[in-house]
């Protein structure tokens, strides 16, 4: 079959093409100039017949290709809840980084508790000396000694200082505006002699030392 000759036309045309070999068949029928319905002539019945009708002839030009099947997927088995792992946030790796993690949560780490510690007593010691030198201070104006009035002032300009360059060194600048309202108020409260102004004066000394006090009781 191999060398076999063939010859062809359409079913419109009168004159025919070819001859053409099976390899040059094959080639036309890749590229759509020879159909099914081609006719072609066949010397077994020496008439024209449809390529079509012809089922070695037309397995070999036009075979039947073979058709792919898609493997279905199989689905993933449904993950349980308990077995999900819960997402990172900002939080887990920032205590990742400095070693929190939940092995080591409930150890706590030794340079951390000592700067705790560290803190604590520096606060204890200025709370301290304030605190007795304020007690001493409270006594003798409630006793009526006026003249301490002097020492009120420079404990207020004392306190202003020492805890406003503390806070400022620890990096506290909120409650910067409390201690000044605080100081400033008890300041003026040994200065002025008329009510009203005694009475803001004092309103705001008072407000800006519990303000002061509840953030150091915070921290």
């Amino acid at each position: 079959m191999a060398t076999q000759e063939y010859y062809i036309r359409e079913a419109s045309e009168n004159e025919a093409r070819g001859p053409y070999n099976m390899e040059q068949l094959v080639s036309l029928a890749e590229t759509g100039q020879v159909t099914i319905e081609t006719l072609w002539y066949d010397p077994a019945i020496e008439d024209w017949s449809l390529i079509g009708n012809s089922d070695s002839l037309k397995g070999t030009l036009f075979p039947e290709k073979r058709k792919l099947r898609m493997k279905a997927k199989e689905a993933a088995p449904a993950v349980r809840h308990g077995d999900a792992m819960a997402p990172i946030t900002v939080e887990d790796m920032l205590a990742g980084a400095e070693g929190r993690t939940a092995d080591t949560k409930d150890k706590k780490d030794p340079a951390i508790m000592q700067a705790h510690a560290a803190r604590i007593g520096m606060w204890a010691a200025v709370l301290c000396f304030l605190g007795g030198l304020d007690l001493f201070m409270a006594v003798m104006l409630g006793l009526g000694v006026l003249s301490f009035y002097p020492f009120v002032r420079f404990r207020a300009a004392l306190g202003l200082g020492l805890y406003g360059f503390m806070f400022f060194v620890q990096g506290w600048t909120v409650p910067i505006g409390a201690l000044a309202a605080g100081s400033v108020g008890l300041y003026f409260c040994t200065v002025f002699v008329d009510l009203l102004p005694v009475l803001v004066a004092a309103l705001v000394g008072v407000l800006g030392s519990a303000a002061t006090a509840y953030f150091l009781l915070s921290t």
